[in-house]
């Protein structure tokens, strides 16, 4: 596979050997005798190849914003007082695949792990993805935060606490909200597009699955009748599961999901059958990747978000995308500003450590709480969920996402 660390390599091995050379190694003081020299690293873990790529790039990009307002360049070596914070990107997808991959995203973890520098973990970018690496980083004492997970089993279900902690603490957070929250605004939204009867489909992912089932626990409190479900994984077409949706009635169809399983087509055999049909999904495939893939069959396609959509942002928001832009001549995908979120309370949770990985989950829990962000202000609670329930609805009009409506 290919592994994109977008040039790195050669300046991380030179900040290797610069502190190795000058202040006797990471744990070296400086030649006046002063406040000892370090160096840590942070490792990022998202799917950077096949279709989510459009999106993670902008969550690269997002954190190192981050890294170089905290007196890094070109995304490498923030200075923290004396500590020198590297950050190296790592993709969790394979080649072969197209989508994150399992063992890719093991080796991530392990390689973060067993780096006696690494004192944070951002990532994962699909829920999957996180049940993976989440006892790795967690047995290693590593504080992992995720600018996309939804997932509600990585964190309020307590019967997988054994599975992803162990006998250890808590190490994983979340700066964007669950799925609890987005499948039920999702039911509540399709009501009021009045589409009352509901076929259910996801793409068998746990991301997926997962928020199908919060939207059809909460279909008939909104006023839905569930009038058939199935779970449609990756294929090349969806005529069948189309036949088995207008023979069912529906008048919506919503789709738990990522981009890499190909829900556009879905969308493309939906359309060719009933236009009429009203087809939503969640934050899974509100990328631009998904309009390009739709074409022209994807405008009146609705999609929730945990949070406020890009052509929304105002105040501190809207600031850090005008800096956004002028730094990569482009707009971010929706999930660019988590990222700079996240490495930003990691960045600070170092800061109050001085870079020791054995504080480091407490202190991400410390700045965690009434931090006023980007985001606005919030706190991790004590499942390590942000305190954050924004939602907001888009949908796609001349072949782009815009707002709609805040959800609730």
């Amino acid at each position: 596979m290919q592994r994109r660390t977008f040039g790195l390599g050669a300046v991380l091995v030179g900040l290797s050997l610069v502190a190795g050379a000058c202040s006797g190694g990471t744990g070296g003081t400086t030649g006046g005798g002063g406040t000892a020299a370090k160096t840590v690293k942070i490792y990022s873990s998202l799917p950077l190849t096949g279709p989510s790529r459009a999106q993670t790039l902008t969550v690269v990009n997002g954190i190192k914003m981050a890294i170089d307002e905290n007196g890094g360049k070109d995304g490498t070596g923030a200075k923290i007082g004396s500590i020198t914070v590297e950050y190296e990107s790592l993709d969790d997808a394979t080649a072969a695949k197209q989508s994150w991959d399992a063992a890719q995203e093991a080796e991530n973890g392990r390689k973060a792990a067993e780096d006696s520098k690494t004192v944070g973990y951002l990532g994962t970018f699909n829920s999957g993805a996180a049940r993976i690496s989440i006892p790795i980083m967690n047995k290693a004492g590593i504080p992992m935060i995720s600018p996309a997970n939804t997932a509600t089993d990585l964190t309020v279900d307590k019967s997988k606490d054994s599975v992803y902690y162990g006998a250890g603490k808590r190490n994983y957070f979340r700066v964007i909200p669950n799925d609890n929250i987005q499948g039920l605004v999702g039911a509540n939204w399709m009501a009021a597009l009045n589409a009352k009867k509901v076929f259910i489909v996801d793409d068998t992912d746990l991301y997926g699955k997962g928020l199908a089932d919060v939207f059809q626990a909460n279909a008939a409190k909104a006023g839905l009748t569930v009038v058939g479900r199935e779970g449609a994984p990756k294929a090349d077409n969806f005529n069948a599961l189309v036949t088995k949706i207008k023979a069912a009635g529906a008048e919506g169809v919503y789709y738990g999901g990522i981009v890499d399983n190909n829900p556009a087509v879905l969308v493309k055999n939906l359309r060719a059958v009933d236009p009429k049909i009203i087809f939503m999904g969640a934050d899974g495939i509100q990328c631009d990747e998904m309009i390009k893939q739709m074409g022209a069959a994807g405008e009146g396609v609705y999609a929730t978000f945990g949070g406020v959509s890009v052509d929304k942002y105002t105040g501190i928001q809207a600031d850090w995308l005008k800096k956004y832009k002028d730094k990569y001549g482009s707009d971010p995908q929706p999930y660019a500003i988590y990222g700079y979120e996240a490495a930003n309370v990691m960045l600070k949770a170092i800061k109050e450590t001085n870079g020791d990985r054995a504080g480091m989950v407490d202190a991400v829990k410390k700045v965690g709480t009434n931090y006023d962000g980007v985001l606005g202000k919030w706190s991790f609670d004590a499942n390590g969920d942000t305190s954050n329930t924004a939602h907001t609805g888009v949908v796609v009009q001349g072949g782009k996402w815009v707002f709609s409506k805040v959800l609730n």
